[in-house]
């Protein structure tokens, strides 16, 4: 199958599921862009349901994928695309439906917790250094931004795929780490103990918030312990990937 048109129906419904939440909620369809992103999704098991490639922008091939596969042009291609300089390839993945239950954890297992992260490219980097550590899972908390706005794909490098990750409340995940043994430790600058003199092995969660106000109480009062990061900046706050990143391979070096 092959479109050139800009006003196909299957095109306009592709734009629809870029840029609009509801829609990807109602049609349970992500999109991922991206030759790279597309084979660590296949690596991870997970299967599209529609390819959509442009060969006047291609370099590489893919190989041979059980989904419906469609042709496109380079104007076509251009106009679904949320990348500058596409490499040809998008697919339509079906949305995990993966919950709290389903996560498989080891015996001594490290999970972030992200709470109300409102910027795709934060949540996209989370997911990076969760996939780069070893990150057990991802509990994404009250969220502002839609975990699988393509955004977030794509800040992620595809380590969406790479890493379990579970959208749920508040009360659900606190329930869900106490009734696992899991300690938690919140990250914000208020604390008083500094997160390199922490014990930090062991069942762990690292809890961190958005990123103009941090965590909710609702966190700094649940938490087993609330650590800060030393800054002696004039500017007290840090990117929340970079908070992230500091802690978790904190907890990875005491881990040895």
């Amino acid at each position: 199958m092959q479109i050139t048109s800009l006003q196909n129906p299957r095109i306009k419904q592709i734009v629809k599921l870029r840029d609009d939440k509801r829609q990807r909620q109602r049609d349970r369809l992500m999109l991922v862009e991206g030759w790279d992103e597309i084979n660590l999704a296949l690596a991870c098991g997970f299967m599209p349901q529609t390819l959509l490639t442009s060969p006047g922008l291609t370099t590489r091939q893919m190989g041979n994928i059980p989904a419906e596969t469609i042709t496109v042009d380079r104007t076509v291609f251009e106009k679904i695309s949320y990348r500058e300089n596409p490499d040809g390839w998008l697919a339509l993945f079906p949305i995990p439906a993966i919950s709290l239950d389903d996560l498989k954890l080891g015996d001594s297992p490290l999970l972030i917790v992200a709470e109300s992260i409102e910027k795709p490219g934060n949540l996209g980097a989370i997911l990076r250094t969760a996939d780069a550590a070893g990150v057990d899972a991802l509990l994404v908390c009250d969220p502002r931004v839609d975990l699988y706005n393509p955004n977030v794909v794509r800040a992620s490098r595809g380590a969406l795929f790479s890493v379990p990750c579970v959208e749920a409340a508040n009360e659900l995940a606190l329930a869900f780490l106490r009734k696992q043994g899991i300690r938690i430790v919140a990250a914000t600058p208020q604390a008083e103990a500094d997160y390199a003199r922490q014990d930090l092995r062991g069942p762990l969660a690292i809890t961190v918030g958005t990123e103009d106000k941090g965590l909710t109480d609702f966190w700094l009062k649940q938490s087993d312990i609330n650590v800060k990061i030393p800054m002696v900046g004039r500017v007290n706050s840090l990117n929340v990937s970079i908070a992230t990143a500091l802690i978790v391979y904190e907890a990875l070096r005491q881990r040895g």
